[in-house]
């Protein structure tokens, strides 16, 4: 029993060990993980013959059951031997999947028997894994260091992810190939064997893990003893903590409601095969690694409800998106929205998922863990539960109903009709779900951390910080703008700014490719000039962006091109001119007003010069120089280009600090600085000509 005897304290080196070894255990339960839940737990319940009801409760159990953390604190509290009590009902929690994967054959399926017997299994596991939840939520606050919370949760949870796609994909492989070799009657048992072979090799292995993990001794209990009562209700006694518990419940809850449903509509409504299924899993799995680690960064650097906030939006915005996806039928757009989506939920996901299981560590107090920790999980756990119950009874009694909209023209020769809306079954409950889901956000607004940042902080540095989780994905250094951008008239939905976010650091990133494939080629101010012109010309072409957003364009161009100079042997003076004359040209094919376009191509200028720690003073002149370049190539007003171009890097100077804008303002022509709108100015353009 010495190896569960907890530790007075832990050395630096016991410590590192522990979370290597805690990292392997991630990969082990979450790569089983894979195979339990997601798209084959619900193909086997639909094999055992469960409805659209009972899948939601079945999702539902392992939650609803969390209840029974609340006598838990008590022996925990008692005891305080919290790996022990984790790793011995951990060990038969994973041991309960044996006989629910051997349920086809001992009881005849599909039927009634079948279905309550995953479920009744279901609910006895979910007890012993609800006994594991409190003791492990206790042991590893005190066991990860509070300063690096973010890294380690996104590097455990990036390692675990790959774990459950090789795992998960391997699982829907074997399955699909098992069906195209036995009976209709025997094809049920190829869930079986990947159960049984994931609890083999996978769950009995985790618990082993676990017990290699040191425990801190836990703090001494208060002198004064309290009641279980007292120690339940400490953390709803806290206002800030009790906000932290009402907003997790609300938004498990509303995710809930429509989570557990996607692989049921791919698997039903739109007749996709289950490696297929699967394989949409492991690319928003892809997208959930990818962005984990700046996740997690930012957690550490803004505070977890910054992160939660922007990451949530846009989970809600994926959910409502599936509404669309079939309409009512597949069409030519199902398979490309699937995608996005699927994208787009990796990425709100990782954040999501990071933040809520890291936000209660923080604002716990240490000596109070355990009943604090326990609220959040029972809030996590019973929004988490009930959402599902409450999706499955949407999803029952929308099956039948359909709301359509349609525009119809008719005349004496021709009848002509046109589906501008059919939303039935799930798409119902898509749409609830997020109509919900926005209302969860406003309670986020009332919870206080520390350190937390503002949702436009978080997207200016997504903007910076993307690029090498972009790259990853789409390395060609001459990708065109064309195949960055969403449908931008998107632009100002709640959530889809973080994936504006992205793409913004796209097109920067891209601009700064071009321009260095043009300083490498020679003739630089020319090739520079022509190469961003011609692709934002073929940009607008395809009209995927609306006028509104089309002067922003000018600003992250100009960013990406000036962080080609870090990469290169140019500096500002041969990428800022050109970039500019490049920049404002196509804008004005576009029909962009150029004194708009000059002003936001050098508050680009200025930002990309600080991106790369070059000197600002130096990015202004050259602003200046090159708007006055391009009045005289598109015969607009010299002075009032220039004033432009002086109010851009002044309010660029304004987003940097005091000092960056006195610095600035210091090197300016004095007849730059203008208090004149940029609607007046712009009135000039038919002036000069």
């Amino acid at each position: 029993m010495n190896i569960f005897k907890p530790k007075p304290s832990l050395t630096e080196e016991e410590t590192a060990h522990g979370l290597r070894i805690m990292a392997l255990e991630g990969m082990t339960s979450l790569g089983f993980t894979s195979i339990t839940t997601s798209g084959i737990l619900a193909a086997f319940a639909l094999a055992l013959g469960a409805n659209n009801f009972q899948i939601g409760i079945l999702a539902a159990i392992p939650f609803i059951m969390q209840l029974i953390q609340l006598p838990t604190i008590l022996l925990v509290e008692k005891l305080r031997w919290r790996k022990a009590i984790a790793v011995f009902t951990w060990f038969l929690a994973q041991l309960l999947w044996f006989p629910m994967a051997l349920i086809p054959v001992f009881i005849e399926t599909p039927g009634a028997k079948a279905i309550s017997a995953l479920l009744v299994l279901m609910a006895i596991r979910s007890v012993f894994l609800a006994i594991t939840n409190c003791s492990w939520n206790s042991w590893i606050r005190d066991l990860v260091p509070q300063n690096i919370l973010g890294r380690f949760f996104s590097r455990r949870l990036a390692y675990s992810t790959i774990a459950a796609a090789v795992f998960g994909v391997g699982a829907a492989f074997f399955v699909d190939y098992w069906n195209g070799q036995v009976s209709q009657s025997n094809s049920i048992l190829g869930y079986t064997y990947a159960l049984v072979f994931g609890a083999l090799f996978l769950g009995m292995v985790s618990p082993i893990l676990m017990t290699l993990m040191p425990e801190p001794l836990m703090r001494k209990p208060p002198e004064v003893r309290i009641s279980l009562w007292e120690i339940i209700t400490l953390p709803f006694r806290d206002r800030n903590f009790r906000q932290l518990m009402k907003f997790l419940f609300s938004l498990n809850f509303a995710l809930n409601m429509a989570v557990p449903f996607f692989a049921v509509y791919m698997l039903q409504r739109i007749g996709l095969p289950l490696p297929v299924v699967i394989g949409f899993s492991v690319l928003s799995q892809l997208f959930n690694i990818l962005f984990l680690r700046v996740w997690g960064a930012f957690a550490d650097r803004f505070s977890n409800k910054s992160v939660l906030s922007i990451c949530a939006s846009l989970y809600l915005v994926v959910i409502l998106t599936w509404a669309f996806i079939a309409m009512p039928d597949r069409y030519f757009l199902t398979i490309p929205l699937l995608i996005a989506v699927h994208i787009f939920a990796g990425i709100a996901a990782a954040g999501v998922t990071l933040t809520i299981g890291t936000i209660g560590y923080k604002l716990a107090p240490q000596a109070q863990s355990v009943s604090y920790l326990t609220g959040a999980s029972l809030a996590t756990n019973l929004g988490a539960g009930l959402g599902p119950i409450f999706g499955g009874f949407l999803a029952y009694l929308f099956a039948g109903r359909t709301l359509a909209l349609d525009l119809t023209w008719i005349d004496p020769n021709l009848t002509l009709s046109l589906g501008v809306l059919n939303i039935t079954g799930l798409d119902f409950l898509f749409v609830i779900t997020f109509i919900i889901g926005l209302i969860t956000l406003n309670i986020l607004a009332g919870l206080r951390e520390e350190g937390e940042a503002g949702r436009e902080v978080i997207l200016d540095e997504l903007r910076k910080q993307a690029r090498s989780a972009i790259q990853s994905v789409s390395p060609l250094p001459d990708a065109s703008f064309i195949n960055m951008f969403p449908r931008s008239f998107l632009y100002r939905v709640p959530g889809l700014d973080v994936a504006i976010g992205v793409t913004e650091y796209q097109l920067a990133d891209t601009a700064k490719a071009i321009t260095i494939a043009a300083l490498r080629s020679g003739r630089t101010a020319v090739k520079i000039a022509r190469s961003l012109q011609n692709e934002l010309i073929q940009l607008w072409k395809t009209g995927v962006t609306p006028p509104e957003y089309n002067a922003e364009v000018a600003r992250y161009t100009a960013r990406g091109a000036v962080h080609a100079v870090n990469e290169t042997t140019a500096d500002i003076k041969q990428v800022a001119g050109p970039a500019m004359v490049g920049i404002v040209k196509a804008l004005d094919k576009a029909n962009v007003n150029p004194y708009d376009a000059i002003r936001l191509a050098a508050f680009g200028i200025v930002e990309g010069a600080n991106d790369i720690g070059k000197n600002l003073q130096q990015a202004a002149k050259e602003a200046i120089a090159g708007a006055k370049n391009i009045a005289h190539t598109l015969n607009l007003n010299e002075d009032v280009a220039a004033q432009q171009a002086a109010q851009g890097v002044l309010e660029a100077a304004k987003k940097l600090g005091t000092q960056e804008a006195a610095s600035i303002r210091d090197v300016l022509p004095r007849e730059t600085v203008s208090e004149s709108s940029p609607t007046q100015q712009g009135e000039d353009k038919t002036t000069s000509n």
